[in-house]
């Protein structure tokens, strides 16, 4: 939805107002430091705590004491971004075509909305410790559909405003938290007492806590700043073709994002009963589904992004002035999804000094030459600084997590998870390169992408061994025969 959506706000509120929707967008990133960790935390505790029975209570008291400071905090972020919304207008973002005084407006409705979009992320960390993941999905998919044809048709047939935009995000975000707070104390067991909020609780996941948070704080610093350097250094207009750019880039989390939700709850799970041997299986098998959703759809944004944008936004401005940042970021997001697996296998283990530490490096290493990139070749130089941050992960931190975590199974990881199906998905992706051509008429262009596309998710598919495919294919095959034997 996110996707789709995007062309038509762009229409109708024009590409500098959508510009302030990535604003709020980074802003929404920015102030996920001041979650201090809880909504990971609140995951790791659910799972931890449900595959042991008598934990009833501590489980509504756990949820009860982390959301009470969790929706102060927010109340706080709101305020603050109210306080803050003439000087951003006046001093900070650069508009050309939109006043001061509707910026200010549009910055003030954003902190409205922060308030009720922050608790979202705790609620959701609780119903995926439980492996809810399902239910939490159908959750977002409605939300998602709710909000992006309502933003449409406010801005169609009421006011095509970037006030009217944001209007419209308040109310779904408030209906989105109320829902997703009452699903989850609801799928929480039944205990003798009323939750309360308890002191001891907070003490006992502080140090993971507190780990997270520090993860949480350099992350978002690696991948908000440049979005804070261009909203100051380039044009407004500018800065909305960046985060079209952005937007495209971050639809590769859709992908994984459900793999690493079940995968991380279901670590933690047989990393409490010790099963080394299980927990092995299933980090490579999720690695290698992971490859399977991400290296296709990557490699094919990556080498036919001008093309997928012409026909996406129907505008040849919009395409020109965006394909290279879209190629350069989908590039660097693709390596930072491979990474999420690993992470999940460390959070699973309650180790985050790794991740802290290479944070730590990379901040010292690469936000001054972040700086110096963005200001010397803008957009273009800022995206590269997200390409070397995961180059520098994939290589560097993998092998110290697997020297520690899975002894032995490091190059399994690189060249049977990634290396195979990242060969097959490039092979089929480059052939389809040299055939298709970017003058080709819309409707041809857009079969011949689906039928590169699907070549390279077969192509990909074969690759990956651990999760036989042909296995499960053959065996449903068998199965349809013996329902249907006509």
């Amino acid at each position: 939805m996110g996707l789709v959506f995007v062309p038509l706000y762009i229409h109708f509120i024009g590409i500098e107002a959508y510009g302030l929707v990535g604003f709020f967008t980074m802003l929404l990133a920015l102030f996920g430091l001041f979650d201090l960790g809880l909504s990971s935390t609140l995951n790791r505790e659910m799972a931890r705590l449900a595959v042991r029975e008598g934990n009833a209570q501590e489980m509504r008291d756990l949820v009860r004491t982390t959301e009470i400071p969790y929706w102060a905090i927010g109340l706080l972020i709101s305020v603050f971004v109210i306080a803050m919304s003439s000087f951003i207008a006046f001093h900070w973002v650069n508009a050309e075509k939109l006043s001061p005084k509707t910026v200010r407006t549009a910055i003030m409705l954003m902190g409205l909305a922060v308030a009720f979009q922050w608790p979202i992320s705790l609620y959701s960390g609780g119903l995926m410790g439980l492996q809810r993941q399902v239910s939490l999905s159908l959750i977002n998919v409605a939300v998602a559909t709710f909000r992006g044809l309502g933003a449409v048709l406010i801005l169609w047939l009421i006011s095509p405003r970037i006030e009217a935009f944001f209007s419209w995000q308040i109310f779904v975000s408030a209906i989105h938290a109320v829902f997703i707070a009452v699903f989850l104390w609801r799928s929480l067991p039944n205990a003798s007492e009323a939750p309360r909020f308890r002191r001891d609780l907070l003490s006992n996941i502080s140090r993971f806590a507190v780990g997270i948070t520090g993860i949480a704080v350099l992350s978002t610093i690696l991948t908000q700043l440049d979005k804070v350097i261009l909203s100051r250094l380039l044009s407004l207009e500018t800065f909305g073709y960046y985060s079209l750019a952005n937007v495209v880039a971050i639809s590769l989390y859709r992908f994984i994002t459900p793999v690493f939700s079940a995968t991380f709850p279901r670590l933690t799970n047989l990393v409490s009963l010790g099963d080394t041997e299980e927990i092995s299986r299933l980090y490579h098998k999720s690695s290698q589904l992971v490859s399977l959703l991400i290296l296709p759809v990557a490699l094919v944004v990556i080498l036919f992004s001008k093309e997928i944008l012409l026909l996406w936004t129907q505008n040849s401005l919009t395409a020109q002035r965006t394909y290279v940042l879209v190629s350069i970021l989908v590039t660097g997001t693709a390596l930072h999804c491979l990474g999420h697996i690993p992470y999940a296998l460390q959070l699973a283990f309650g180790w985050t000094r790794l991740a802290l530490l290479a944070n730590v490096v990379s901040v010292l290493l690469l936000a001054p030459l972040l700086i110096l990139l963005a200001k010397r070749y803008g957009a273009v130089g800022a995206a590269c600084v997200w390409v070397i941050l995961n180059v520098g992960y994939i290589l560097i931190s993998l092998p110290i997590m697997h020297r520690r975590l899975l002894p032995g199974e490091k190059w399994r990881w690189y060249f049977v998870d990634v290396g195979r199906p990242l060969l097959a998905a490039a092979a089929a992706s480059v052939i389809g390169r040299f055939i298709i051509r970017p003058d080709w008429p819309p409707l041809p262009l857009l079969i011949g992408l689906g039928l590169v596309s699907a070549a390279t998710l077969i192509a990909t598919a074969c690759a990956a061994t651990q999760l036989d495919l042909n296995g499960r294919m053959k065996s449903l095959l068998t199965s349809c025969r013996m329902r249907h034997p006509a």
